[in-house]
């Protein structure tokens, strides 16, 4: 299956590096590039992609306001492009429903890699920064009502979501639990089912808030 992906960043050599790599990769396709959030939006909305790669720091509506457009509406997964030093916009765009993020120093072979990851729905991309930043961001108050505790699971769903909650992959809990990784799979969408999660950021999060992990592990 081939991957629909939409760059919105603000920068032409940003763009121009990723679209290079993306073109290079056989289950990767490039659905359109945009230099604004109004552009990203509109052009989730005509192109459909599977992935938007969303910088934050964008000329009028910026990345997060973005995002919300496009999770609430096309159901786009959204990666976030941040730097170590953005926590408040990578708060709000968490918020707004973004399922990863990703660090713009990375290396590009690695962004492909967390492009597939998030497309497939099978694990949150945790480098350093991001794990921080989702410790930090579940720690705080929401602004509204807080999100669905984690009620009516079963002994070993709880377990899973703890696991998931400190960042584990499928495999990681797998080996942990000694059950398979494709058992692991079926929990998780038993719990982002049972829990009205969208993806397994949201999973960390409901860890946290429920307190099944703590920041300090």
């Amino acid at each position: 299956m081939t991957v629909r992906v939409l760059l919105a960043d603000d920068q032409p050599l940003v763009r121009a590096a990723l679209q290079m790599v993306i073109a290079d990769a056989p289950d990767l396709d490039l659905a359109g590039e945009a230099g604004s959030g109004a552009d990203a939006v509109r052009m989730a909305e005509e192109a459909g992609p599977d992935v938007v790669v969303m910088d934050i720091r964008m000329p009028g509506m910026d990345g997060i306001e973005a995002t919300r457009l496009i999770t609430e509406g096309c159901g786009a997964q959204v990666l976030v492009l941040t730097t170590f030093d953005d926590d408040e916009y990578v708060h709000g765009a968490l918020r707004a429903g973004a399922s990863g993020f990703l660090v713009k120093d990375m290396a590009l072979d690695d962004i492909l890699a967390a492009i597939r990851v998030v497309a497939a729905g099978e694990a949150l991309i945790a480098p350093r920064v991001t794990r921080r930043l989702i410790e930090e961001f579940a720690g705080r108050p929401a602004p509204g009502p807080r999100p669905r505790q984690a009620t009516g699971l079963t002994e070993r769903e709880a377990e899973v979501l703890t696991l998931v909650g400190r960042g584990l992959s499928n495999a990681e809990i797998a080996a942990e639990l000694f059950i398979s990784a494709a058992t692991v799979k079926t929990y998780v969408t038993r719990l982002l089912a049972k829990l009205g999660a969208r993806d397994r950021v949201r999973l960390v999060i409901i860890a946290y808030e429920t307190g099944l992990v703590s920041p300090t592990g």
